[in-house]
């Protein structure tokens, strides 16, 4: 009887525990927000409102430090009142998450009106994505990366890539139809792996011609169609440095908003130290070499921007 009690207790605590966890709540109320339009819609009277023009960021500097203002309703109707623009103007937002107490998030691209009288007016300015990332709260950059990756792809799909015919998001801005042929479009990411390469005691990291000096990064690549991520990894070290992966094992992921929307898998992979002579593709890296742990906690160290001639090599 006691074992029985117990396991009904187990299952109501962990039933409570669910109905009652703050994610799970938020994660329901912004699901609900992109099926339903009228709720939506009536959400953005009591969202706060994250601007970009162009695709830019608008930031404000306080200090030494660059604040990511939130817009109440009010203060966009303000702002569109001074180009005598609707307030029609908000349902062009696209949902990008809420608070815990179920505020709202939008962003909003006012990429058609004059830049210079909005920075003027909110006394801030709109900045270049990759500038804000490394000048912003670390909470506000995954925020702003997503927003940039979702107006970049309704900017892109307005017409239906079956029909010509033009597409329509909903409110939300979760996906986009084609009433011609009733298609429905959704915002999708590309799979991508950055791998680190190592023969046990040493990684191998490599350099493109367009990267600024001194920087190295691990090999990367887009995922081909129909393979899986460790197909992908196998196939990149093979393509840039001719040596093949004897195992490997992924780490984390995060979406990355360059040169559009990804998803970036990373890995580990371990290649046979007997078989580990680099032969570089030359067409896609301009080095690429074996490095000691020792030349890494010494690269790490480092002040971004500082370099350090090694071999004639700068090195970060």
């Amino acid at each position: 009887m006691a074992a029985i009690y117990q396991a009904v207790y187990r299952r109501a605590s962990s039933l409570f525990c669910r109905l009652h966890s703050t994610y799970v709540r938020k994660m329901r109320y912004l699901n609900e927000l992109k099926e339903d339009d009228s709720l939506c819609r009536q959400a953005q009277t009591s969202g706060a409102f994250y601007l970009f023009h162009n695709l830019s960021p608008f930031l404000q500097q306080v200090g030494e430090k660059y604040l990511v203002p939130q817009l109440s309703a009010a203060e966009m109707k303000r702002i569109l009142e001074k180009f005598k623009e609707t307030e029609q103007w908000i349902e062009k937002s696209v949902l990008i998450g809420c608070s815990d107490e179920h505020v709202p998030h939008f962003a909003l691209d006012l990429g058609a009106l004059e830049k210079s009288v909005i920075e003027s007016e909110l006394k801030g300015s709109f900045t270049d994505l990759r500038k804000a990332l490394f000048v912003v709260d670390g909470k506000d950059s995954p925020l702003l990366a997503s927003a940039q990756s979702l107006l970049r792809w309704h900017d892109s799909h307005q017409y239906c890539s079956k029909t010509g015919q033009p597409t329509q998001k909903n409110i939300a801005g979760s996906k986009r139809v084609c009433h011609a042929s009733g298609i429905i479009y959704y915002p999708q990411m590309s799979p991508a792996v950055i791998t680190l390469v190592s023969d046990g005691s040493r990684c191998l990291l490599a350099r493109q011609p367009s990267f600024p000096q001194g920087m190295y990064s691990s090999l990367s690549g887009f995922c081909d169609l129909g393979e899986n991520v460790e197909e992908t990894v196998r196939r990149e070290v093979a393509e840039e440095v001719g040596l093949e992966v004897e195992s490997l094992w992924y780490s984390a992921s995060q979406h990355w908003p360059f040169p559009s929307s990804c998803l970036i898998i990373a890995c580990h992979a371990m290649v046979r130290a007997q078989q580990a002579e680099i032969s570089m593709n030359s067409l896609e890296l301009e080095e690429a070499r074996w490095f000691a742990l020792e030349e890494i906690v010494e690269g790490l160290k480092r002040e971004p921007g500082s370099s350090k001639q090694d071999d004639g090599a700068s090195r970060e």
